[in-house]
């Protein structure tokens, strides 16, 4: 069968790599063409676009950026139609994936999103339009199971997480250390956007120049570029480092971490690796996002989210400065107490995830379905 896969950012490029495995493991025939990232690039298929020209988050930084995204619309409509897949599997990112389903239903074409958008946060209203040009919705929290039985969703289904067969597959390896330093290592993930390294970076890096005892590691993102990060670490302390496209190693050799919001915050969490969350963003754009979301959502982070109570302290906006984010710094570094409270959340999240097997599942789900209408 053809499949058309679209994701938008590096979160979605890791599950659609995964997902891709899945299909092909088994679908032999299985014919792929993508938007997607390295990961996905490295299974197979046919690239169409890189999720490096892709990554718009915000409201400001959409309206910006209009007449690309328009262009990316068009364009992939026709790149679709010219494809003729049998199946379109849509990877969160669902400002682009459901205007583009919506055009796609009404040509006749059988759509699956993979990776709920976040629908309990805002924009409920889209349900509907999901409803009924959806053939299937695979979602990956627990806690989106009592959101879409309430809401009459019934093509919608839990899969689990995908990030625990990601994570655990690495965490039960053994791999050579990154660097031969003595000095325990701070991991430091300012996010996949180059507005996310122009907010986090500097006072990340302020907070590394003020402890040389340990040894702190940026984990690059080489879609960013080389020349991105060297605007930041040309003027930092000698104590930093950073790597490229080995997040996951770095996570699995860090005494603590200072995290982007995301899914890195899950992801660190899976390592056991204590964490402070930082975020700040275009301050309209935030303002806007909070007056949307209102009171209805108390936490940005996926395990606070997941567990429905602070396990991770959230530096937003103000709050992310030199000294908020030096007081939670020492806390997971050096107070063994908060250091063992948190893991203890961490289980109490990995308990609630459930089993891996996610992209297994969604490739099988997303074959039978396709099948069964042909």
């Amino acid at each position: 069968m053809k499949y058309y896969i679209i994701a938008g950012e590096a979160s979605g490029d890791l599950h659609g790599a995964n997902l891709m495995r899945a299909l092909m493991a088994r679908d032999p025939s299985a014919d792929i063409r993508f938007w997607g990232g390295d990961a996905m690039a490295a299974v197979g298929g046919t690239q169409v676009r890189h999720i490096r020209d892709l990554a718009i988050m915000g409201f400001v930084e959409v309206a910006m950026h209009l007449r690309t995204v328009l262009g990316n619309l068009s364009f992939c409509k026709q790149d679709i139609r010219q494809f003729a897949p049998d199946a379109i599997i849509y990877i969160d990112y669902p400002g682009f994936n459901l205007k583009i389903a919506g055009w796609a239903h009404q040509q006749g074409f059988r759509n699956y999103h993979y990776i709920s958008p976040q629908l309990w946060a805002w924009k409920k209203g889209r349900i509907k339009t999901m409803r009924r040009n959806l053939d299937g919705l695979y979602y990956i929290l627990p806690f989106e199971q009592q959101f879409y039985a309430a809401n009459d969703m019934p093509q919608a289904y839990y899969v689990g997480h995908p990030l625990l067969d990601a994570v655990m597959q690495i965490a039960d390896e053994q791999g050579e250390p990154l660097f031969h330093d003595e000095r325990p290592i701070i991991a430091m993930l300012p996010g996949s956007r180059r507005m996310e390294l122009k907010n986090m970076m500097p006072v990340m890096l302020r907070t590394a120049a003020r402890h040389p005892e340990y040894h702190f590691v940026v984990a690059g993102m080489s879609l960013l570029g080389a020349a991105r990060y060297r605007e930041y670490l040309s003027h930092a302390s000698a104590n930093v480092s950073i790597v490229y496209d080995k997040t996951y190693a770095l996570l699995s050799q860090a005494h603590a971490a200072l995290i982007c919001s995301g899914t890195a915050t899950l992801e660190t969490a899976l390592f056991n690796v204590p964490q402070v969350v930082c975020y700040a963003g275009n301050a309209l754009s935030y303002a806007i996002a909070r007056a949307v979301v209102g009171k209805r959502i108390k936490y940005i982070s996926l395990v606070n989210l997941i567990a429905d109570r602070p396990i991770l302290v959230e530096l937003l906006q103000g709050d992310l400065n030199d000294s908020r984010l030096e007081q939670e710094f020492v806390k997971i570094t050096a107070d063994e107490g908060y250091r063992a409270e948190m893991l203890s959340g961490y289980d109490e999240v990995r308990s609630l995830l459930g089993g891996g097997g996610a992209s297994d599942r969604t490739a099988q789900m997303i074959i039978d379905d396709v099948n069964s209408k042909q």
